[in-house]
């Protein structure tokens, strides 16, 4: 049976997701690593023999991502759909004032910047920290799931 994950580390590296990261699970040891896109694509060529140390060895781990079905790629960035997690942040809260400068906050050019002002005005940040780490869960969880994978019991909000 495959070890169970890490249910922090997965919403962790789905918190962190970034265009030029991607995040895998080994499927059998349950750990969790996030590899850059450059690094990925340096494992698919011959060894450079000039390459420093650290980063030898970061190549050599997206070299056993790539050849290993054990690793399972993580939601990216764009799977995430942070906008609207922002969304139904917005569409939760109790007044009507408040939906209201976070629907107006999310609409146009710049909406992310927006939303950290409008939020970081009305008080709500630490607010929107739990939800969006709850959000991150429920998607973790639902990620697990669907791949045969289990969340680890010992870890808190796991």
């Amino acid at each position: 049976m495959a070890a169970p994950v890490s249910i922090k580390e997965v919403v962790d590296a789905l918190d962190g997701a970034m265009d030029e990261m991607s995040s895998y699970v080994n499927r059998e040891t349950g750990q969790v690593i996030t590899v850059s896109h450059e690094d990925l694509h340096l494992a698919e060529e011959d060894p450079v023999p000039d390459m420093p140390d650290w980063q030898r060895d970061a190549v050599a781990e997206a070299r056993s991502v790539l050849e290993s079905d054990d690793w399972l790629e993580l939601p990216n960035k764009v799977d995430i759909h942070e906008w609207q997690i922002m969304d139904n942040f917005g569409r939760s809260l109790a007044s009507d004032s408040d939906r209201a400068t976070v629907a107006d906050a999310l609409h146009g050019s710049g909406a992310f910047r927006r939303f950290e002002t409008a939020i970081r005005r009305m008080g709500l940040e630490a607010a929107w920290f739990e939800y969006k780490a709850a959000a991150l869960e429920t998607m973790a969880r639902d990620w697990l799931e669907r791949n045969g994978l289990r969340p680890d019991p010992g870890v808190a909000g796991g």
